[in-house]
């Protein structure tokens, strides 16, 4: 099994998965996050029953991209803010932006564009930071087919999502001349077996997969191209950045310090993370740090810190979807999908 098949809901049926659900009480429960294994290194006990609690759901089972949220769960950053945060495993189908929308979760984790489609379905969400100021998006292909660009692609199979925003984009920008475009396997299999194959993935996942399994993977970014949504933000609903403004930046801020207790010592939370999914191996779980330190810690990143977003990467993000026909136009108004205003601590009052 891959390291991550993600099952993407379709864009018709999005608004069909949200209506059920605007019935608090008639949504099923999310899965559970699995015990951590005897001995391993576990979160910090609250200190204290005046917590906060709080859940927080993942768009996927808990793996790298999600380590930054975890280290602050491990290091005790969560309790030390006053919160005490039930991180909640995700995986295939887990609609976590309808989740937040009718308040399940208090806070969630989800790329920008489907924050987007949520947006546009009058679900009020808002994206509160965004780790990964890169989008680990990729098209894997073998290095022996010479194809160093996505240009170079033709007569050939690609495996990926036809419902997803990143396959819309390639197929609009590149002519991919006798390309059979067929679903994402959601393993490397056919990787392995076939030289005309390329397949989606995250840099940090299926090319670390093919490598181990003795494959020649070369990765073609997504980002690379223009299409570079922000990824793994941290979502809340509407209510809570307005009416509960202390929770979301007690939260974002022992994020942000968690993300950074990520990448400068990863091996605690490592240990814990490949406690709860089994299939993230140690060996993995480095290498996907290893990955990810070039697409949080980027230029951007290092003027403004961990977390932040900008009008000008979220204008563009909607000006691409509405010109591949995955959002129409006028129903996003794009200063509501994000605020920046819980990335830096509360200023202190004077006595």
């Amino acid at each position: 099994m891959s390291l991550r098949s993600r099952s993407l809901v379709s864009r018709l049926g999005w608004l069909a998965c949200l209506l059920p659900l605007w019935c608090l009480g008639c949504a099923p429960k999310p899965a559970e996050t699995p015990a951590a294994s005897p001995g391993t290194a576990v979160p910090a006990a609250p200190k204290s029953a005046a917590l906060r609690k709080v859940k927080l759901l993942l768009n996927w089972f808990p793996e790298a991209e999600h380590g930054g949220f975890y280290a602050a769960q491990v290091h005790g950053y969560f309790n030390d803010a006053g919160v005490d945060v039930e991180i909640i495993a995700g995986g295939p189908g887990v609609a976590v932006v309808q989740q937040v929308a009718t308040k399940q979760v208090e806070f969630a984790i989800a790329n920008a564009d489907p924050i987007c489609f949520g947006r546009a379905e009058q679900a009020p969400v808002v994206a509160l930071m965004a780790p990964l100021q890169t989008s680990p998006r990729c098209l894997m292909v073998h290095a022996k087919s010479g194809i160093k660009k996505f240009a170079d692609i033709h007569d050939m199979t690609v495996a990926m999502s036809s419902t997803s925003a990143f396959s819309h984009f390639l197929q609009k920008k590149f002519p991919f001349k006798n390309v059979q475009i067929v679903p994402y396997p959601g393993n490397v299999a056919q990787f392995l077996e076939k030289a005309d194959f390329a397949q989606q993935g995250y840099v940090f996942s299926e090319p670390y997969l093919a490598k181990q399994q003795g494959s020649d993977p070369h990765v073609l970014m997504v980002s690379d191209v223009g299409f570079n949504p922000y990824t793994s933000c941290l979502i809340t609903h509407d209510d809570i950045a307005k009416q509960d403004p202390e929770l979301a930046r007690k939260v974002v801020q022992a994020s942000i310090k968690g993300w950074q207790q990520y990448l400068a010592e990863p091996v605690k939370t490592n240990e814990y993370i490949h406690s709860l999914n089994k299939e993230m191996s140690l060996d993995a779980l480095a290498f996907g740090v290893k990955e990810l330190k070039p697409l949080v810690e980027d230029t951007v990143t290092k003027a403004n810190g961990i977390g932040h977003m900008g009008l000008e990467r979220w204008q563009t993000l909607v000006d691409q979807l509405i010109e591949i026909g995955q959002l129409q136009p006028d129903k996003v108004k794009t200063s509501d999908l994000y605020t920046t205003e819980f990335l830096k601590p509360a200023e202190k009052q004077l006595p």
